[in-house]
């Protein structure tokens, strides 16, 4: 995995590059629905009385986004009938999931959470899987349509697109729920799902040379084929070489290409994320727990905050292409740790609004930065033959014990207080501070995955 450095001037040519604007209407197609099945949906649950402990429980709604790794196969190797030969592989399935997405919302703001938490629960399901469906096809498209030296920009546009969607289904609905209600809040985001429909039928699909069966590495893979037990019209061998051949061979692919380091890579990409994901759960009833009415949330914490995310992905953005990607994984992870610890301080205060802003300007700085450095580093791990499969894999194991934890922040908070919550959530970033300078380290030294020979 080499690092792709830049100067100055050409980091910031590259944001004039037409694909690289397109990530910032996908971004925003895919950071709406997110907050609308986790923080926005927490604020909803609780000003409708349901207890702190379920909506914890809610947030295993996200889990979803964790293990899309399971459906990413079919949707880099499956087409879709006609619509595929129309759009591409990535756009036909990205406009099936807008359109799920947008389906689902307008569901959830039809009916009335606490008398049908189940069905409610249910759609929260629904919006979530469309959703990490959308997210691979975006992933996949941002890491093909253009070369590795533009991927930092493309991960920074995307951000800023991200949070951009963020602000509108944050602060947006917060404010439409205050002047009309939470439901017609949430018609309203589904009608904004029409900014990526629009996006995906503008952008032309990238042009990647996928594996094929005549791959070397894909057909060694396909032949174990020949030595599964096969049951005819249950479990033929065309269906296990499919298998084989679009699920097996990612992975094989990446563990050939990294040797034992890739199981580093994994553990240090699983708890990146788990301290700012943990403590995100809480973040919105926190603010109303302290006291903080829901107009003084939509324009602090998220409007506000919006702004010193978007600095902090300019610079996380700036910093990769004139660095790398190592030390700016150090500085990221650290910072998130460090603005936890200022929210277990904030919860000892009283209620001010100056207090408010500065500790979010804090968190959101750290954010926009360790976000998207992340994700370049995320896409510099992929091959393009596998990319949807690989990115997925990736982001599954990024998100998926952070919201395994995160479910459990409800019944901490309970039973320790917000000011210990904080702590714990601090204090669950040190494993990733110690394994990203640990990375940086084999990179300075020239220690990368050792390729094996076939």
């Amino acid at each position: 995995m080499s690092e792709q450095k830049m100067s100055w001037r050409q980091s910031l040519l590259s944001y004039r590059h037409p694909r690289v604007i397109a990530m910032l209407f996908f971004g925003f197609s895919a950071g709406l629905p997110y907050l609308l099945v986790f923080s926005t949906l927490s604020a909803w649950l609780r000003d409708e009385g349901v207890s702190r402990t379920t909506i914890g429980f809610f947030s295993w709604v996200g889990i979803l986004f964790s293990i899309k790794v399971f459906w990413a196969p079919v949707i880099d190797s499956k087409a879709i009938p006609w619509l595929t030969r129309s759009l591409g592989q990535r756009r036909s399935w990205m406009l099936v999931a807008q359109v799920g997405i947008a389906a689902s919302l307008v569901s959830m703001a039809m009916i009335e959470p606490t008398s049908n938490i189940e069905t409610f629960a249910r759609l929260a399901v629904l919006v979530a899987f469309c959703s990490a469906t959308q997210d691979i096809c975006i992933d996949a498209y941002r890491i093909e349509a253009v070369q590795p030296e533009l991927q930092a920009s493309m991960a920074a546009t995307y951000i800023f697109g991200y949070r951009l969607a963020m602000l509108v289904a944050g602060a947006g609905a917060f404010y439409i729920a205050d002047w009309a209600s939470w439901g017609m809040a949430y018609l309203t985001m589904a009608g904004f799902m029409v900014v990526g429909v629009i996006t995906t039928f503008v952008v032309s699909e990238p042009e990647v040379v996928r594996a094929t069966e005549a791959d070397p590495l894909q057909s060694l893979v396909i032949r174990w084929a020949d030595y599964v037990p096969h049951i005819p019209w249950i479990l033929p061998r065309h269906r296990v070489a499919w298998f084989l051949g679009a699920v097996v061979t990612p992975f094989v692919e990446f563990f050939k290409r990294n040797g034992w380091y890739a199981l580093t890579i994994l553990l240090f990409i699983s708890v990146f994320r788990i301290s700012d994901i943990t403590m995100g759960v809480m973040a919105n009833p926190f603010y109303l727990d302290m006291g903080y009415q829901k107009k003084e949330i939509a324009s602090v914490a998220k409007i506000f905050g919006f702004f010193m995310t978007i600095a902090g992905s300019f610079l996380g953005g700036v910093l990769v292409a004139r660095f790398g990607l190592f030390r700016p994984l150090v500085i990221g992870s650290v910072m998130v740790a460090l603005t936890n610890l200022i929210f277990a301080w904030m919860a000892g205060q009283p209620h001010d609004i100056a207090l408010l802003a500065t500790v979010i300007s804090a968190d959101n700085l750290a954010g926009g930065i360790s976000n998207v450095v992340f994700i370049a580093y995320l896409s510099s791990l992929t091959n393009t033959s596998y990319t949807a499969t690989q990115y997925a894999l990736f982001s599954s194991i990024m998100t998926l014990p952070g919201k395994f934890i995160g479910g459990f922040s409800g019944i901490m908070v309970d039973a320790n207080g917000y000011e210990w919550f904080f702590v714990y959530a601090s204090v669950l970033g040190i494993p990733a501070i110690g394994l990203a300078i640990y990375l940086m380290w084999r990179e300075r030294v020239g220690l990368r995955g050792v390729p094996q020979t076939t």
